[in-house]
């Protein structure tokens, strides 16, 4: 089996109608969008034995001992009970899709599959006239997204569940100012970023060494992460049969870097999905996975800076004092003054116990903020990403050599090794995230942050990708 495979590029042609005015306009194809909101920044590849990171001189090359005092607010501890977040998630948002049989009421779409929006069907029956003279197959691929209350948010639809140079997908959302955006799709030529990569589920599970022979190795670590979270647990068998990985990889220039766009887990012989992710690109927080239905699987990315993890303490309060556990027995009798009541200070953070050298990953893309030591925290390293987003990774026992003030990195590269430096009772890490300088406690059942929640004006964008990126959608009963 030929186990890479273009796909088809895209050569895109929007038309925006607002209330019944149409205007032409031109807009980037999917490989161009794949660049995101860093690609016009000037950077330089850096190459390691082991990664590939992006340098960015622009904050000079700094002295890792005195980088302390690059921004002093980073080192400013601030309750988490303080924290209030600013978000337009939409909490509610859900996706179907599905491949409707056709028949002569083509039109009437929308209504067949739960949009009740009256003003809408009347304007897709207008400006769908075309669009099904040039249908092939039985069948209308569709992905839908609703927000709250069932509202209505985006629908992709293509012309047949062909995938060629005659592909074409349409895709309508709401306008912020009345009236409704449509977003015209054409699949033509073959492109010369995306590459379609199937891999056998159990290397993918089991052997990484496989997996590292066909992407670099911050995707092979990302890839990981996402099968952990999309593997269906109620088949916990589906590594014993012929299941691969479907990846839909961009393999990134001097420009920007790779990137897995689309991951799905299939049945090679009943194209069965059985799960799978897409990237959405954003412009003002750090881009994220979502799932087919719009579930967030970027919660455990914040979560996960390492392979091997185990947690040791999570935030709550620990005793007040800065001198590390001692190796002789414990007194026999309390050594705490009669009447006297023990200090405890807050610990803010996420302490992962693993052995010294383990490696650090940075859990998204940024830039290095800070790069050496700090007191309690010892040998640290602090990101700063999109969205006023931080995460400090402290008590390393050293850096990657590669690493410097001011470097671009992405999301998987490997920053540091795990170390017991700093206040520190035994090798670990401490992890934290902060938002405005705010502690977040990534594993709060409360906390729901931008970074974890479809928005309503990403809707379009991810029911595109299902149509564009996703392995074609069974025709509905």
């Amino acid at each position: 089996m030929n186990k890479k495979a273009s796909l088809g590029s895209l050569l895109t042609r929007g038309i925006i109608i607002l209330s019944g005015c149409a205007f032409l306009s031109s807009t980037p194809g999917l490989a161009s969008a794949a660049q995101g909101a860093n690609q016009n920044r000037q950077k330089v590849i850096v190459q390691s034995s082991k990664q590939v990171g992006f340098k960015d001189k622009s904050g000079g090359a700094g002295s890792k001992t005195n980088s302390m005092s690059l921004n002093p607010s980073l080192f400013q501890r601030k309750a988490p009970d303080e924290l209030m977040l600013d978000s337009d998630a939409n909490l509610d948002y859900r996706v179907a899709q599905g491949c409707l049989r056709r028949n002569f009421n083509e039109n009437n779409l929308p209504a067949s599959i739960g949009i009740d929006n009256r003003q809408f069907s009347e304007f897709f029956k207008n400006q769908t006239k075309t669009f099904f003279d040039r249908m092939r197959g039985d069948c209308i691929p569709y992905a839908v997204a609703f927000g709250s209350r069932n509202r209505f948010d985006s629908l992709s639809i293509m012309n047949g569940p062909i995938q060629d140079s005659k592909t074409e997908v349409w895709t309508f959302t709401p306008s912020a100012v009345g009236g409704f955006l449509i977003q015209q799709d054409y699949l033509k030529d073959e492109s010369k970023r995306l590459t379609e990569i199937r891999i056998p589920l159990r290397d993918v599970l089991y052997d990484p060494r496989k997996v590292s022979d066909q992407l670099p190795v911050e995707l092979v670590w990302e890839l990981n992460s996402l099968i952990k979270q999309i593997y269906p647990e109620e088949n916990n068998s589906l590594e014993n049969t012929n299941s691969v990985v479907r990846l839909i990889v961009d393999f990134g220039d001097r420009e920007k870097w790779a990137q897995i766009w689309a991951v799905e887990i299939i049945d090679p012989n009943t194209k069965e999905v059985y799960a799978n992710g897409f990237w959405m690109e954003r412009n003002d927080i750090p881009g994220g996975f979502f799932t087919g239905t719009g579930e967030s699987l970027e919660r455990s990315f914040w979560t996960n800076p390492l392979s091997y993890r185990r947690i040791s303490r999570g935030v709550g309060m620990v005793r007040a004092s800065s001198n590390k556990r001692s190796k002789s027995p414990a007194p026999a009798a309390p050594t705490q003054a009669p009447g006297s009541k023990q200090r405890y200070r807050a610990h803010m953070g996420i302490d992962y116990a693993a052995p010294i050298g383990t490696p650090v990953f940075s859990v998204a893309n940024g830039r290095v903020a800070h790069i050496g030591y700090s007191g309690a925290f010892g040998n640290l390293i602090i990101l700063e990403h999109p969205g006023n987003y931080h995460t400090y990774y402290a008590h390393l026992s050293n850096y990657n050599v590669e690493l410097e003030l001011g470097n671009e990195v992405r999301r998987g590269l490997e920053i540091g090794y795990v170390g017991t430096t700093g206040r520190s009772t035994g090798p670990h890490l401490h992890f934290e995230l902060r938002k405005n300088g705010i502690y977040v406690d990534p594993y709060g059942s409360k906390t729901q942050l931008d970074l974890w929640s479809m928005r309503d004006s990403e809707s379009g964008q991810l029911t595109r990708e299902i149509l564009l990126l996703g392995s074609p959608i069974k025709s509905n009963q």
